[in-house]
């Protein structure tokens, strides 16, 4: 039986989270969902009602044997842009803001370690400000909001023409 291990990442709209980890080797589940908060089982209108305290996040469940953490957090930079704390691309606010949520003190020096060579490696100008935080009880999100890219395409299009797939294009491409 494979071994399985889970990373929970906080990258904007949980949307545009699921499809860049989905199609990678070893997951074997990405779920749509809210952490971070202080409210017990979340709903979405109240994590979009920034009172939570929550994040828009996605949990992935993968086997280590086949894709490693360090993989997962490279996949992550590159959805993000990790030099705005106030959200990611038009979506603005605390529950949008850019969060790896770690699991172990493994996971922990792995995803440090990361952020100190992203800020290293000169492609960014402003400083990297995506905060790595313990892992806090994860909710997952309203079945509406599961597999969004495939179950609403053009929705999903919609959202990642705001600026995200833009910025990709730009300083990860």
């Amino acid at each position: 039986m494979a071994k399985t291990d889970t990373a929970i990442f906080a990258g904007g709209c949980f949307w545009c989270m699921v499809k860049p980890f989905d199609s990678q080797p070893g997951i074997k589940s990405v779920v749509s969902g809210y952490t971070g908060g202080h409210t017990v089982n979340p709903t979405y209108e109240e994590v979009a009602s920034h009172t939570t305290g929550h994040t828009e996040a996605v949990e992935i469940t993968f086997d280590p044997d086949v894709i490693s953490y360090a993989e997962l957090v490279e996949i992550y930079w590159r959805q993000t842009d990790p030099t705005d704390a106030s959200g990611q691309f038009q979506d603005r606010g605390d529950s949008y803001r850019p969060v790896i949520y770690v699991n172990s003190p493994e996971q922990r020096q792995i995803a440090t370690a990361s952020k100190r060579k992203l800020a290293a490696s000169g492609r960014f100008d402003d400083p990297i400000v995506t905060q790595i935080e313990d892992a806090q009880p994860f909710y997952p999100a309203e079945e509406e909001h599961q597999d969004f890219y495939r179950r609403n395409p053009f929705r999903y299009q919609i959202e990642e023409m705001g600026g995200r797939e833009a910025f990709i294009q730009q300083k990860w491409n």
